[in-house]
C-alpha cells in the first residue's frame, strides 16, 4: 500500500465517483484530505464521515469552480487551515450532449468553463503555495476523448484536450519548483455520469465489448492510478497523460 504521511490533499468534485473514490484511497493512505463539491451536500458529507472513521481530517467545501471567486475563497479557507495544500487533484467536470450545428454557445460555454477554466482557477491560485514549499503534486483529470475526439460531444473532447495540453505546459514550467504536474486519461467508467446512458443494456454491452479488457472499471479502478502519480513510486514522471481505459486507446 503507497503510503503518502501527513500530506494535505484537494480534491475538486470529490463527492462523487472518481473524485469520492480518490478521496477515501487518499485518506487511506494517510493523507487529510478537501473536497469540494457544488450540489451534492449530502454525498459529500458521507465521504467526510468515511474519511473521519480512517483517521484523517476532511474538509467539505461548497463551491462552482468554474467561478474564480469561489475557487479563491475555498483556497483562502484551506491554507488558513493547513497553511498548505501539497496536492492537488483537478477532478471536477461535467459532460453534456453537443451536437456541431445545433449546439448552443451556452451549452459550449458552460462545459469550457467547468472542465478548463475550473483547472485554470485551481491552479492559479494553489501553486504560489506550492511553489513557496518547494515542492507539490497536481494530477488534472482529463479522458481518452481528449485524444481521440468523440463525436456529438466536441466540447467536451475540445475541453479535455485543453487540459493535457495545460498539463504538459505545466509540467516543464513548474519542474524547477519540484512541482509534478501529471494526467489522468479515463474512457468509460462507472460513475453518476454515465449512468444514464448506461440505462440501455445494448449500449453498455456495446460499450464493455469494445474494451480490451472486456469490462467498465470502477471509480476506484481510476483512483489508484492517481495516488500512484502523486507517489515517491512516479517521483521521475510529470507531463505524462496516463491513459487508463482497457486498452481502448493505445496512443497518447
Amino acid at each position: 500500500m503507497i503510503h503518502l504521511g501527513e500530506k494535505k490533499v484537494l480534491i475538486t468534485g470529490g463527492s462523487r465517483g472518481i473524485g469520492r473514490a480518490t478521496a477515501l484511497l487518499f485518506a487511506r493512505a494517510g493523507c487529510d484530505v478537501a473536497i469540494s463539491f457544488q450540489k451534492q451536500k449530502e454525498a459529500a458529507e458521507k465521504v467526510r464521515e468515511k474519511i473521519e472513521k480512517i483517521g484523517s481530517e476532511c474538509l467539505v467545501f461548497q463551491a462552482d469552480i468554474s467561478q474564480k471567486k469561489d475557487v479563491n475563497l475555498m483556497i483562502e479557507e484551506l491554507i488558513k487551515k493547513w497553511a498548505r495544500i501539497d496536492i492537488l487533484v483537478n477532478n471536477a467536470g461535467i459532460w453534456t450532449y453537443g451536437e456541431m450545428g445545433s449546439m448552443s454557445e451556452e451549452v459550449w460555454a458552460e462545459t469550457m468553463k467547468v472542465n478548463l477554466d475550473g483547472v485554470f482557477f485551481t491552479c492559479n491560485v494553489v501553486v504560489p503555495f506550492m511553489k513557496k514549499e518547494k515542492r507539490g503534486w497536481i494530477i488534472n483529470v482529463s479522458s481518452t476523448a481528449a485524444i481521440r475526439g468523440e463525436s456529438f460531444h466536441s466540447h467536451y473532447a475540445a475541453s479535455k484536450g485543453a487540459v493535457v495540453s495545460l498539463t504538459k505546459s505545466l509540467a516543464s514550467e513548474l519542474a524547477p519548483y519540484n512541482i509534478r504536474v501529471n494526467c489522468i486519461a479515463p474512457g468509460w467508467v462507472e460513475t453518476d455520469m454515465c449512468s444514464e446512458v448506461f440505462k440501455n443494456p445494448d449500449f453498455r454491452r456495446e460499450v464493455q465489448e469494445s474494451i480490451p479488457l472486456k469490462r467498465i472499471p470502477t471509480p476506484e479502478d481510476i483512483a489508484g492510478p492517481i495516488l500512484f502519480l502523486a507517489s515517491d513510486l512516479a517521483k521521475h514522471i510529470t507531463g505524462e497523460v496516463l491513459n487508463v481505459n482497457g486498452g481502448s486507446v493505445l496512443c497518447a
